[in-house]
């Protein structure tokens, strides 16, 4: 499996919303058919090239990604990856805190401004979620969501080197998401790259569940998981109520 999943089903990929998002994907995968090309699905006009990225991507995760994660989660307790897991999430709460403000949302910022700070003091930093327990939701937010609820739209879906799926506006919006996180923000090098290190072998680590199942289906692994990001950046877009498509 690429590396894909990372920023597009990361905070998903627990055992039992795995299993609810590779059935949403074969859902899709049926619906949509299984033709390819880009006379079979104009949303993908460049899918040669991005089935050659996959392809890529796939090799450099079945050589070190996955083989790395299989360790993590071998090696490191529950208790402790689930601490890793709260703090990584608790940064990106800061993020998505300013792309609800961008979005002229007030409830969404405040509920996040209301999560970084009860986590940050009462959960150790963001290594316990204090704020899940009472009761606060977490609101994912970046900048292309924040593009898309201005009215840009998505097009053509792209696959990035490691990285993985994408669209031509989340793309573009990636710079911004980098520079807006506080990760890049941190001055010593060693540190924030061993922080990278680790927010990406811990993602990785969370999709094991959703690699397991993915790879005992007998479908194009391709094309599930190009409709199930774009369906979920759709719904991320629209708050779950995305308008019908023509």
């Amino acid at each position: 499996m690429t590396f894909i999943s990372i920023r597009s089903m990361a905070t998903r990929a627990r055992s039992t919303r795995a299993r609810r998002l590779v059935a949403a994907a074969v859902a899709a995968a049926c619906l949509g058919g299984c033709a390819t090309g880009p006379q079979a699905n104009p949303v993908d006009p460049l899918e040669p090239l991005n089935r050659g990225v996959t392809r890529f991507n796939d090799a450099v995760d079945n050589a070190v990604m996955r083989p790395v994660a299989v360790a993590y989660e071998t090696a490191v307790p529950q208790l402790v990856r689930t601490g890793v897991t709260n703090f990584f999430n608790n940064l990106v709460d800061v993020w998505s805190f300013a792309n609800s403000v961008m979005q002229l949302r007030g409830e969404r910022s405040a509920q996040t401004f209301m999560r970084v700070n009860v986590n940050t003091f009462f959960g150790l930093g963001g290594l316990l979620d204090v704020a899940s327990e009472a009761g606060l939701e977490r609101h994912r937010e970046d900048f292309g969501q924040t593009l898309g609820r201005y009215g840009v739209g998505p097009g053509p879906s792209l696959v990035l080197p490691i990285l993985g799926p994408s669209t031509v506006r989340d793309t573009a919006a990636l710079p911004v998401d980098y520079y807006g996180g506080l990760i890049s923000n941190v001055g010593d090098i060693p540190v924030r790259n061993t922080l990278y290190a680790m927010r990406l072998v811990d993602a990785r680590a969370q999709l094991l569940p959703v690699d397991r199942l993915l790879r005992d289906a007998a479908l194009d692994r391709y094309t599930l998981t190009r409709d199930v990001y774009l369906q979920r950046r759709r719904n991320d877009v629209y708050d779950g109520n995305p308008p019908d498509e023509p």
